[in-house]
């Protein structure tokens, strides 16, 4: 199989600053930035300019600078903002979805060799110099549909957990009934009024590997209510430190500090063995009345969502809602067997999501392997490439 450097298949082709207009029209074309590598769903609009770089289905679009500098697409079309490249090639030997994949792979070499102090940049010599594995063009194809059948059944088994997330919420609304309006005419009090005690988290230093707990931290916490244990460091805790900034099975951790689209993250504990807590993080304990999945079911409500951004307030380029701003939030207070009830249910939404979880790992992990096998030739044989 014939290996080529980059720069002797592509050249690379920086975006320029663009315009985005708020109202589309005829005239305007499509404007990638950086999130539409991650997520096309959100599409923004410019109206085209002779100096603008446009960007169409044979180029591989790659984040050039920022956070997610390496990030690599492919298949858009429209103009590119002046934090992307694209790599353009004449090749007739290369199939432009096979290689984008093999740079994706790449992802983490891109992130690594990264110059700039504070503001990541792809090194372009770092990225000329990637030895690319290139097949027949018959064979790219061969692999690049095999990996996109292997890609959807990812995609489904992520989508079955997103309507698992939502099914939740649609369990919240049946029984409790909209926040804002409160068609049961629940009683209505504050979370003060259902919360046995609240406390902030340690700012002790973390490390990477060294210490008796794990400890959460605001990137554990996602958007949408859930714990994420993937990314953990360790601490220590002497006796009267854990009795404080230790979570149990059944408390709340809320998110106090964060940009303001992100202060409110709120998810129940439910783990059997306590962890530790970061400071920016606050852990209520909630009284009889009222249990953590039913106020995690509301703060996590789109309601719940909407006030919490309203409340955020800025400071020095972060956002914040303190413990006792989170205990004056109305909220309103149904019995608390019909909360447990609710617990119930979402303890068995929780166990299916669980087995879904681990497909999903599965799946993904045989994804990579395929990806690892396919670029070292090992997929096809020249010889044995199936008709398309």
């Amino acid at each position: 199989m014939k290996k080529m450097l980059l720069k002797d298949l592509f050249s690379i082709r920086k975006g320029k600053k663009v315009e985005q207009v708020e109202t589309t029209s005829d005239d305007s074309i499509r404007y990638i930035q950086i999130e539409d590598l991650r997520d096309d769903n959100n599409p923004k609009f410019c109206l085209p300019k002779e100096n603008y770089v446009i960007a169409n289905k044979n180029h591989i679009i790659i984040a050039w600078d920022g956070a997610n500098a390496g990030t690599v697409s492919y298949g858009l079309e429209g103009a590119i903002g002046s934090t992307l490249a694209i790599l353009e090639t004449e090749d007739k030997n290369v199939y432009i979805p096979y290689v984008g994949k093999f740079l994706q792979s790449k992802n983490q070499y891109l992130r690594d060799t990264c110059t700039g102090a504070t503001i990541p940049h792809v090194s372009r010599k770092a990225l000329e110099n990637i030895v690319i594995p290139l097949p027949s063009v018959e064979r790219q194809k061969c692999i690049s549909n095999t990996l996109d059948k292997a890609k959807s059944l990812i995609e489904k088994r992520k989508a079955q957990i997103e309507a698992l997330d939502q099914l939740t919420q649609s369990v919240f609304l049946e029984m409790f009934g909209d926040p804002y309006k409160n068609p049961k005419n629940w009683p209505v009090g504050t979370i003060k009024d259902i919360t046995l005690k609240t406390q902030y988290g340690t700012s002790k230093k973390a490390s990477e590997n060294k210490g008796k707990y794990p400890i959460l931290r605001m990137g554990n916490i996602t958007y949408n209510g859930f714990l994420d244990f993937n990314d953990m460091k360790y601490i220590d805790l002497d006796d009267s430190e854990a009795e404080k900034y230790l979570v149990h099975k059944g408390d709340l951790l809320f998110n106090r500090t964060n940009s303001k689209e992100l202060v409110g993250k709120t998810a129940v504990y439910r783990e059997e063995l306590p962890m530790a807590y970061a400071g920016y993080l606050v852990k209520l304990v909630p009284n009889e009345k009222a249990n953590s999945e039913f106020i995690s079911g509301f703060l996590n409500s789109k309601y719940g969502k909407t006030l919490l951004y309203s409340m955020a307030k800025n400071i020095v380029g972060m956002a914040n809602i303190n413990a006792e701003e989170l205990k004056r939030i109305k909220i309103y207070i149904p019995p608390r067997d019909l909360q447990d009830k609710f617990a119930s249910i979402i303890s068995n939404i929780l166990e299916r999501r669980e087995l879904l979880n681990k497909g999903l790992k599965l799946l993904e992990e045989n994804y990579n392997s395929l990806m690892q096998r396919a670029f070292k030739g090992e997929l096809f044989t020249e010889e044995k490439v199936p008709n398309l």
